[in-house]
């Protein structure tokens, strides 16, 4: 595996292995010559869609506070100390998508998305810390990175914010455009704007087990066949009516026992949790689909791309895309890798796809799931 600029000249094995989850990395020029992909007025306006996820955070007065979007309104560049932040940009622009999938040496399914940060001179979010790996690219003027290694995350009461409440840095940076800085999970930071400046942060899923937990059990309450109805032929008349027979516990703990998962069904849950869309993420198909005749003929030249929204995943002969799960053959699952893999697919790969791959792929143009390259 050749070594990365975007990692400071170290393969992806060497970050992965001394600074994964363990210990910050900064990167000078990362990305040489880096400008913002999305000007301020493109940004803003993205802030004021319904469907786009954005966040204004003030500090005046030493109060801090938090809005969230649809934003109609912001302060002045010129006023000092404010923040716009705009999640998943990578769905909106096809250059931000891009600079994202430069990270994927991390396996799709723990990427997530990227945030785009517009502050003013002075401008942050205060001294936190994430529950996941982030990756924070300068994208326009200088902020200046305090981070530590601090034991200690109490966050303040009472505000619209995590804010740690003991902050005590260990280290100091500068950035500047192109410039980016690793830091794992909890690990404590306060990014402080010096001038305008935008930051990029390229962000890792990380879910809790309480919430995998919890989707799980509801995903397998559709597959429980549990036959029967409870019944006591053989009942006692009751000395205490108000108290739960010990024969009914047993015998509903027995049948509840019975429920069993396996490795299958763990992995079909996590395919379709991991690809599930966003619940502000939408898809449009083409306004003029083409008949299904003219788009194979058309795939077979261009090849065809998935859409930047698409999250798909595989493993073993399971696919998921979209939330969506199905088992394909081994003609079909060398096609189909290729396309989750590299997503896009040459003209030529289609002629090696059964039916019913076809089909699937001309529902999914529809949908606009994939777009033809």
């Amino acid at each position: 595996m050749k070594k990365l600029q975007l990692l400071g000249d170290i393969t992806p094995a060497q970050f992965l292995r001394d600074y994964w989850h363990k210990k910050p990395l900064l990167i000078r020029q990362a990305i040489p010559g880096f400008k913002p992909l999305l000007k301020f007025d493109k940004l803003a306006e993205l802030a004021r869609q319904n469907h786009v996820e954005s966040r204004l955070v003030t500090l005046r007065d030493g109060q801090w506070d938090m809005q969230h979007g649809p934003l109609a309104e912001l302060p002045a560049r010129t006023e000092r100390e404010w923040t716009m932040l705009v999640q998943g940009a990578n769905l909106y622009d096809e250059r931000a998508d891009e600079l994202l999938r430069q990270f994927r040496f991390v396996p799709d399914a723990r990427l997530d998305d990227l945030m785009i940060s517009y502050a003013s001179d002075g401008g942050g979010v205060g001294p936190h810390f994430d529950s996941y790996d982030v990756f924070l690219l300068q994208a326009q003027g200088k902020r200046r990175w305090r981070i530590s290694a601090q034991q200690d995350l109490t966050l303040v009461d009472g505000l619209p914010l995590k804010i740690l409440a003991n902050f005590e840095p260990e280290q100091e940076f500068v950035l500047e455009p192109g410039d980016m800085l690793y830091l794992p999970p909890h690990y404590a930071h306060d990014g402080v704007a010096e001038g305008e400046c935008m930051t990029y942060s390229i962000g890792f899923r990380s879910p809790s087990f309480q919430e995998l937990g919890e989707a799980f059990l509801q995903f397998m309450a559709d597959s429980i066949d549990l036959p029967g109805r409870y019944a006591d032929p053989q009942l006692a008349p009751a000395k205490n009516p108000a108290e739960i027979p010990r024969e009914m516990l047993s015998t509903i703990a027995e049948e509840l026992n019975k429920v069993r998962w396996d490795e299958e069904d763990v992995t079909i849950f996590l395919g379709e949790y991991l690809s599930e869309p966003k619940h502000n993420v939408f898809f449009t198909g083409p306004a003029k689909p083409l008949t299904v005749g003219r788009f194979m003929e058309t795939a077979s030249k261009k090849g065809l791309k998935l859409s930047s929204k698409t999250l798909m995943l595989y493993r073993g002969k399971n696919v998921f895309i979209n939330g969506e799960s199905f088992a394909v053959g081994r003609a079909d699952k060398a096609v189909l890798d290729v396309l989750a893999n590299a997503r896009r697919l040459e003209g030529a790969m289609l002629a090696g796809a059964t039916d019913d791959v076809l089909e699937a792929l001309y529902t999914w143009y529809q949908d606009g799931w994939v777009e033809l390259g």
